[in-house]
């Protein structure tokens, strides 16, 4: 009988030996608390870039979509089929442009879309710049707009009559700020000059440039 209660008792010795002591517990939780913890940050980590991927590339085509637009109507600027509309570049400012074209030709640029201006304003009153065209928003947070006029010779020049290419040059922002990034970036037209200057904030920025012929100007 002694020796069965011995081997009894060897038997749940055995066993309780199985189980963690509170030391043991301790340190498997901190270790468990560690992966987790690292685990979320991981997450966290891939969540920001995929928004600040998603900001960049809604940027990215906001500006192309704007850009191309303005390289349809202003290469049609002058389209003048009766030659009585007297159609051109109306105004040449840096930061804004107005053509004027007939369109159905009729002699005259009064119709609808036959004079088209583009320019900056606060297009949805958030308080930044947008892109619009004929005061009709075309592409939202536009930091800078320029235009440059060229004449047959590729020289710049401010009279209207003179115009055969223009090069349009436009910096645009994302809708919301990346704490872990600084733009201390100048941005520049064609021709270097500074359009923006180094912001110095929180703000990831583009620039898309090109340059048109105006192939109805000068016939």
């Amino acid at each position: 009988m002694e020796q069965e209660c011995l081997e009894v008792g060897m038997k749940m010795s055995k066993i309780g030996n199985k189980g963690f002591t509170l030391p043991e517990l301790l340190v498997a939780m901190a270790i468990f608390g560690i992966v987790v913890a690292a685990i979320y940050a991981t997450y966290a980590s891939s969540q920001r870039s995929y928004a600040r991927v998603s900001e960049i590339s809604y940027m990215v085509q906001n500006i192309r979509a704007g850009i191309s637009i303005m390289e349809k109507e202003i290469r049609m600027a002058g389209y003048d089929p009766t030659g009585n509309a007297n159609a051109g570049i109306t105004s040449a400012g840096s930061s804004s442009i107005t053509i004027t074209q007939d369109l159905n030709g009729d002699g005259d640029t009064a119709d609808t879309d036959e004079s088209v201006t583009f320019a900056l304003a606060d297009a949805d009153g958030d308080g930044d710049n947008d892109l619009e065209r004929n005061n009709v928003l075309l592409a939202e947070n536009i930091d800078a707009l320029n235009f440059v006029y060229l004449d047959e010779n590729g020289t710049v020049t401010g009279n209207p009559s003179e115009i055969r290419s223009v090069q349009i040059t436009i910096v645009a922002k994302t809708s919301k700020q990346d704490t872990g990034y600084n733009d201390t970036q100048n941005y520049t037209n064609q021709q270097g000059a500074v359009i923006l200057g180094a912001q110095n904030d929180h703000y990831r920025r583009r620039v898309l440039t090109t340059e048109v012929r105006c192939r109805n100007l000068g016939l």
